[in-house]
Parts: structure tokens; sequence; C-alpha cells
């Protein structure tokens, strides 16, 4: 995670960005353009030295990647780059996973140069992908809110290994772990006291174990849903 004057530093970046590629009309612009556009982002925007760790037309296995950023000798994702004009597809995102399953490459962004998508390669059989990070840099109201996920594709971050830290926040917050976490027995005791204070009814552990497998396998609407909050006990001195 970068600090608070590096993110603000990353969005006057970004606004520049914007202003300069995006905040014009470039309908007619090729894909070669939108590599010139990318080539800034990431030596501009990301802070990678060019040519150093910017590699472009990386060759694999008798075809060319549009850019890997490599470290070090370390290569830490591969950029795959399509039109302005174009909106990315599953197409787009199969030619950018066999790219960076050829090669190893754990992780794969994909971009038109407006929109940038942060994908996670699973080596499973068969090979599999998952969106980590999705941003839109089109809209000039949504850019302070967009550091917060660029910041971990920022030079700095990935050289501390702040992807691993964002793959593993992503899978922390999975709804399956999260579910898995709900049938815990201290939540399972949590609520069932809570409903006994709230409704003056004593419930078993089934009782709240059923109630929560509704909770997670239907779609429960949010609209009138209040937070319960716990009242902290006040501790009583003795003298």
């Amino acid at each position: 995670m970068l600090t608070k004057s590096k993110r603000h530093k990353l969005l006057t970046r970004i606004k520049e960005y914007h202003r300069r590629y995006l905040g014009k009309k470039l309908n007619d612009l090729d894909e070669s353009g939108t590599r010139l556009m990318i080539n800034d982002f990431l030596t501009e925007v990301l802070g990678f030295a060019s040519i150093e760790e910017v590699k472009t037309e990386y060759m694999i296995k008798g075809t060319y990647a549009d850019y890997v950023i490599q470290i070090k000798g370390t290569r830490h994702f591969l950029v795959e780059v399509k039109s302005l004009t174009l909106n990315l597809t599953d197409k787009h995102l199969r030619q950018a996973v066999n790219y960076g399953a050829n090669e190893g490459i754990e992780w794969v962004l994909l971009t038109n140069g407006r929109n940038f998508e942060l994908f996670r390669i699973l080596f499973d059989k068969p090979i599999e992908s998952r969106r980590v990070l999705s941003i839109d840099l089109g809209d000039r109201n949504s850019l302070k809110a967009s550091v917060e996920q660029l910041q971990h594709l920022h030079r700095e971050s990935v050289v501390r290994k702040g992807l691993n830290v964002l793959w593993n926040k992503c899978l922390a917050l999975d709804p399956a772990n999260v579910a898995g976490l709900l049938s815990a027995p201290q939540v399972v005791n949590f609520i069932r006291r809570a409903l006994k204070r709230k409704f003056r009814a004593k419930f078993s552990d089934e009782e709240v174990n059923t109630s929560l497998k509704r909770v997670i396998q239907e779609a429960v609407s949010l609209e009138g849903v209040k937070s319960t909050r716990t009242r902290k006990r006040k501790r009583i001195s003795s003298r």
C-alpha cells in the first residue's frame, strides 16, 4: 500500500493521464496509438522504468505479448492492449490468459487505455482466470476512487509483493470463505444470544444454522435490513 502522500501523487498523475488522453474524443485511435497511451500509463502513472522494466513485444511461443513488466529478472505481470475504440471481451481475455499461461506469469492486465482489468491466472486443469480489479478511467468523477485499486499496480507496491497481498485479500473476501466463517460456533452463539435478547425466545444452534444457510443460499433483499449493534457492558469496579 502506498503512503497518503504517494497516493495523492498517483491521483495527480491519473488526472493528467485522463486529461491528456481520455478528456478528448479519440474515437479513431487504433491499437498502435493506444499502445502509446499505455507506454505513458506504465511509466508516468505506475512508475515503471521505460526499457529496463517495461518489455515491449515480448515473444511467447512464436507470437508477441504487448508488454511484460519485469524487474530485476522477475516477471510480475503481462499487459495486453486493445484499441481504445474496442470494448474488452472474453476473446481478448482468453488471448491474454494464454500468453500468461504459456510463460508461467500469474497476472494479466487487459486494457483498452480506458478500462483496466486485472486477472489472476489459476494454473488448474483446465487453465482458468479470475478478475481481481476492474477500473474505468473514462469517468473523471471516479478517478479518486480508482487510486485505491491502482495503487496495487504501482511499481512500489509490486516490488513489495503487493500483488500477493491483493490476491490474499481477494481470497479472504471470497463469498465461499465468508460463508464458512458464518457457520463458526462463535458466530452462531453470538446470533443465538442476540436473537434471544431481541425476541425474548430461545433458539437452538441448529435453528440458527438453518437460518444462516438460507441467508447464504437465497437472494436476500437488503432493503429495510438494519445492522444490530451490541451494547458494551459497563464494568463495575469493586472497591
